[in-house]
């Protein structure tokens, strides 16, 4: 139970209900709400309620105040209301300050965070695929028929467009324009390419401006990491160099150099490296399968989910589909490939069903029923994006457990002898050329133990994360902070703001600077507690504990990151004077906004004395002595 719920469902019920909620997100220091009908607010029982600083009324929104920790009370409104299709993912924070994370950790963030916006369609598209083998195998519908054919293109255009919804949701992740994020990903899946390379019209030979493009057989649909990574290096490639364009032309020229420069980069580094690794693991497979069909059962069980991961699973199908093709011709005695990796669904499918009883967290808990239905049809994106990737541990444990599975599995000879559906729609790829139902009965009982030790193994061993202490929960603050100006300008009252919640002292106290820069320095030495996604505003908790937050103008959040640019992330530990964000000034001022700036220490009223060292009407420059507060 969050220690926020109980102030959640003050909140809603306040705000008039759940049902009166249109929208919800919130940004540094206050929950913003869309309500349908504002006079159902209760607006004076809210300001009485504790953990409320106040309640503003401003731009269409009902704004409930209430500081720094305002993403704990978001995450709870959304948990107790179940609001979460209300929510908007533009929301200025997303959970307090981020930990530092390993390569690894880093990497699992990305990747699920990529897929975690779809993955009620990727399950929805998965139960359909499942029914479709279901309805094919029993005469139900005929593979041959147009309706089959409508009903495939339902269930597997999610899989086969990958990269442009990928490009999309990783655009949101990377704070790149959604627009090109898409544009990324439909390059990657272009007809044409594709068809002139499978269809012999470009020889063999493929070069993008003269230098030599390796190009994979299958092409870039239902892949996964070279759109991510595209859209990764255009985001960084963007922030690098557009506020040096003319704004004349920026609505054309920024989008058009990005994609340009960062499609060319794709063609010829970012797909070339997957397909390589494909094809090595292509090739190492086939020769340990030469060897032994026990190591190739536990190498393939145990790495399949994070090859999957990495869109190189398909790079092993071509095999399988080599074994069938020789079993055909009555040289062969069947695949093994596929066999090996078919206890991976069944395993996931068990750990979250164990997860789904073990938790406590609802949204978690969500999660799980729909996971559950696309992993016994065999598609297991939503359990792994979803659920165990995100926990890391259940997802190695499934790995475990699979590659035990494909042990097996290969040491009974089960082989497949024909391409069938995947999970329980994938037994009957097991039945021998003679006919035999022998191999089947293994494969079943094998793929129901694999679902039983995942559905144990997490009654074991999962464990909800337990919640994170804010840095500044246990720690007493210092005698004394100094605050230098983070900005150069001019000072101004903090009572002239022309925000209620700064202008009334709500958020804390200190003054405001009218910038004539667009940078942000440090004001103190300590640590990145708040940097937004619009990177219009950030945090600092100084080494005693003091919380200094610095806003650079007023709704900029509307702006949505455009024109702002951080050089810092939550957790990072920064110097007096360090760069913390950039924002071009001229457009935002073009833009509409005012770009006065509050610098204000939130928890003020730790401090028995607090002075303003500069007085209204005076010009700073970054660095110079703003505001003293101390306990002597």
């Amino acid at each position: 139970m969050n220690k926020y719920d109980g102030l959640a469902r003050i909140i809603i019920q306040n705000v008039g209900g759940k049902a009166n909620i249109a929208g919800v997100t919130h940004c540094v220091t206050r929950l913003r709400f869309k309500l349908k009908d504002e006079s159902k607010a209760q607006t004076e029982i809210l300001k009485d309620t504790e953990g409320v600083v106040n309640i503003l009324k401003a731009g269409g929104q009902y704004q409930v105040v209430i500081g720094q920790h305002v993403p704990d009370v978001y995450d709870a409104v959304i948990a107790v209301g179940h609001l979460e299709s209300l929510a908007d993912a533009r929301s200025e924070s997303n959970d307090g300050p981020k930990e530092k994370q390993s390569p690894f950790n880093a990497f699992v963030s990305i990747v699920t965070g990529v897929f975690t916006p779809f993955l009620g369609v990727l399950s929805a598209c998965g139960i359909i695929k499942g029914i479709l083998a279901l309805v094919g195998a029993t005469g139900i519908l005929d593979p041959s028929g147009s309706t089959y054919s409508f009903i495939t293109a339902i269930g597997d255009a999610a899989f086969l467009f990958l990269p442009p919804i990928l490009g999309y949701t990783a655009a949101k992740k990377f704070k790149l324009p959604e627009i090109e994020g898409i544009m990324l990903g439909l390059i990657l899946v272009y007809p044409e390419l594709k068809l002139g390379i499978s269809g012999g019209a470009f020889d063999g030979k493929m070069n993008l401006f003269g230098i030599p493009v390796l190009w994979p057989a299958a092409g870039y649909t239902g892949s996964v990491i070279p759109v991510i990574c595209a859209v990764a290096f255009a985001a960084w490639f963007e922030r690098l160099w557009k506020d040096y364009i003319p704004n004349a032309v920026k609505i054309f020229a920024v989008p058009l150099i990005t994609l340009v420069v960062t499609s060319c980069l794709t063609f010829w580094v970012i797909g070339p490296v997957s397909s390589l690794l494909s094809t090595l693991l292509s090739n190492f497979f086939t020769m340990i399968s030469a060897v032994s069909p026990i190591i190739t059962g536990l190498l393939i069980g145990f790495f399949w989910q994070i090859l999957v991961m990495f869109g190189l699973h398909w790079s092993l199908v071509p095999l399988a589909m080599i074994n069938f093709s020789l079993l055909q011709q009555g040289i062969g005695q069947g695949d093994t490939i596929l066999v090996a990796m078919f206890g991976t669904t069944f395993a996931q499918t068990g750990a979250v069903i164990g997860i789904m009883l073990k938790t406590k967290n609802q949204k978690l808990k969500s999660l799980c029923p729909p996971a559950i239905i696309s992993g016994i049809a065999g598609v297991t994106e939503p359990a792994i994006y979803g659920v165990t990737l995100p926990k890391k541990a259940p997802f190695f444990r499934t790995c475990g457990i699979a590659a035990v599975a494909g042990a097996i599995l290969c040491a009974l000879g089960v082989k497949g002898t024909s391409m069938a559906g995947m999970g329980v729609f994938g037994y009957t790829a097991y039945i021998t050329v003679d006919g035999s139902f022998g191999k089947v009965i293994i494969a079943i009982i094998v793929s129901i133990a694999s679902l039983v030790l995942g559905f144990i193994s997490e009654l074991i061993f999962y464990r909800d994360d337990a919640p994170k202490a804010k840095a500044s929960d246990n720690k007493a603050l210092d005698s004394s902070i100094s605050v230098a100006a983070p900005v150069s300008g001019n000072v101004v009252g903090l009572s002239e703001v022309k925000d209620e919640a700064f202008s009334s002292g709500t958020l804390g106290k200190g003054c405001a600077i009218i910038p004539d820069v667009g940078q942000v320095l440090a004001p103190c030495d300590g640590e990145i507690s708040v940097m937004p996604d619009t990177c219009h505003a950030v945090g600092i908790t100084a080494a005693g504990g003091g919380e200094i937050l610095i806003h650079v103008g007023m709704n900029t959040v509307e702006l949505k990151g455009n024109h702002f640019n951080s050089k810092v992330k939550e957790g990072d530990r920064v110097k007096k004077g360090d760069v913390l964000l950039t924002f071009d000034l001229d457009s935002i001022k073009q833009a509409g906004y005012d770009v006065t700036t509050p610098v204000v220490v939130s928890n003020a009223d730790d401090y028995a004395n607090f002075d303003l060292l500069c007085e209204a009407g005076k010009s700073v420059k970054a660095g110079d002595d703003l505001i003293n507060a101390s306990n002597i």
